[in-house]
């Protein structure tokens, strides 16, 4: 069964942190990542990483979110730093190879 399984997000005050992970079972994923969309926004891309290591990081959040992936796993994560009430979103796990698929989205608010 192809799947994705999604943890973290919730609520947290400006300058916290948080940690999301996302664990894809079924198939083989090169890349995998997040994206994020907040309310009466598209869906933008947050942070990709792909099998052979190479990272691709939004402007928006270069400095203070990571990506981080654990192939063995199919496992990626996303720590979060320093979070501001603009990243508030709800942030979707994607991973692509021979199947496209995303996770179900996980509420991340961000208080000032």
């Amino acid at each position: 069964q192809v799947q994705l399984v999604e943890s973290g997000g919730g609520l947290v005050q400006a300058g916290g942190s948080l940690r999301l992970s996302c664990a894809a079972s079924g198939s083989i994923f090169n890349a995998m990542g997040w994206y994020r969309q907040a309310p009466g926004k598209q869906r933008e891309l947050v942070a990709r990483s792909t099998s052979d290591g190479r990272t691709t990081v939004a402007d928006s959040v270069k400095g203070r979110f990571t990506i981080s992936r654990d192939n063995a796993k199919n496992t990626v994560y996303l720590q979060m730093n320093d979070l501001k009430p603009e990243d508030t979103a709800v942030y979707y796990c994607n991973a692509r190879g021979f199947v496209d698929l995303w996770g179900q989205g996980t509420l991340v608010t961000v208080s000032s």
